[in-house]
């Protein structure tokens, strides 16, 4: 709970320091640009890709196997569709490598590894519906 609070108050800080060090350094407009432009994208890119993914995840149900990778996908999709809609710099940046197909597999190896990992040892907590 403590890294979660850390995460929510250390990552805006960061971010409203360096869009005021980017305001200073390339003006007022550019900045703003730096803002909406990559939610725009964003959003486009994510609604693609995860029509993508729905498709593949719908193609494997039907094959009668289960979807896990696809399930990942989809959920590394709409976390980097939201941090490309949150305002600033660097939540674009993690955004950005969630949604290119490249960088989304070498996260979802580690993701997939780590609750591999966490299932093993007994430390994977789900809490009913």
């Amino acid at each position: 709970m403590s890294r979660l609070i850390l995460l929510f108050t250390l990552v805006p800080a960061m971010e409203l320091i360096l869009l005021v060090y980017l305001g200073r350094e390339i003006g007022f407009w550019p900045t703003v640009a730096l803002i909406v432009v990559p939610g725009v994208v964003g959003a486009v890119v994510a609604k693609s890709q995860g029509t993508r993914v729905l498709r593949r995840i719908q193609a494997d149900v039907a094959a009668g196997r289960v979807p896990a990778y696809g399930l990942i996908d989809g959920l590394l999709i709409l976390v980097g569709g939201v941090l490309l809609l949150a305002p600033g710099v660097l939540t674009d940046v993690v955004g950005i490598v969630l949604l290119v197909p490249y960088s989304r597999d070498w996260v979802k190896r580690r993701v997939r590894a780590a609750l591999e990992n966490a299932i093993r040892r007994g430390t994977l907590r789900v809490f009913p519906a």
